[in-house]
């Protein structure tokens, strides 16, 4: 998946550490981020990390005790807020069409300015503690519950498809949002565009079709 030989690492010369721990953090999770994103996580190392930052490894030790104490603080970061503006939209008003836009919107914005540590999420949450995973699976169940149920409803309100397989259609949803994050910045597709035309085709896919009327059924048929 990932191309090491290839990746050429470039330092952040041009933002100096500042003196301050907590003013430090964000800018070491973030370097953590882009190591994990283009190297994965086995073939990142700390020293990897120190050297996009121009640190010496040890330094790395004050916020994170390990390679997977960093791992574990870039997935918090990458799957932060998902399920709670999942949740915020599917309880507020509009038609199920309106809010299922709305829902694969909101699924697509972290991409605008953290997709490193989106992508660390969706590629290398495996490599998590168990626990950690358990939380995690915890969150993107709740996250699959909250599409369906948007989806239900648009079924039980004459919105969407009576035949829809409510399960199959969240898969597919998220299965492809997610994949967007490992290849739309390479197509240069912006992230409004790549809204709009994923949930035109989502959308257009789940509603109902109008019923022709019987002679009309007749025409086409000849």
């Amino acid at each position: 998946m990932h191309n090491v030989g290839a990746m050429t690492v470039v330092p952040l010369a041009a933002r100096r550490l500042r003196p301050s721990p907590r003013r430090r953090a964000p800018e070491i999770i973030e370097a953590a981020a882009r190591v994990f994103a283009q190297r994965g996580f086995h073939g990142a190392t700390t020293q990897d990390i120190a050297d996009v930052l121009g640190i010496r490894q040890a330094s790395l030790y004050y916020y994170f005790p390990s390679k997977e104490g960093a791992l574990e603080l870039v997935c918090l970061q990458g799957v932060a807020g998902y399920f709670e503006a999942a949740k915020a939209i599917a309880s507020g008003p509009g038609t199920a069409a309106d809010k299922l836009t709305r829902l694969i919107k909101s699924h697509l914005r972290p991409l605008t300015d953290r997709s490193d540590f989106v992508r660390v999420f969706l590629n290398e949450r495996q490599h998590l503690p168990a626990e950690i995973r358990r939380t995690d699976g915890k969150l993107s169940r709740g996250l699959e519950r909250v599409f369906e149920d948007v989806l239900k409803e648009g079924v039980r309100r004459g919105e969407f498809r009576p035949d829809l397989d409510t399960r199959l259609a969240v898969l597919g949803i998220l299965g492809m949002a997610n994949a967007a994050a490992n290849w739309y910045r390479n197509e240069g597709v912006a992230i409004d565009r790549l809204n709009v035309e994923f949930a035109r085709l989502v959308v257009h896919g789940v509603k109902k079709r109008p019923q022709r009327r019987h002679s009309e059924a007749r025409r086409v048929a000849r």
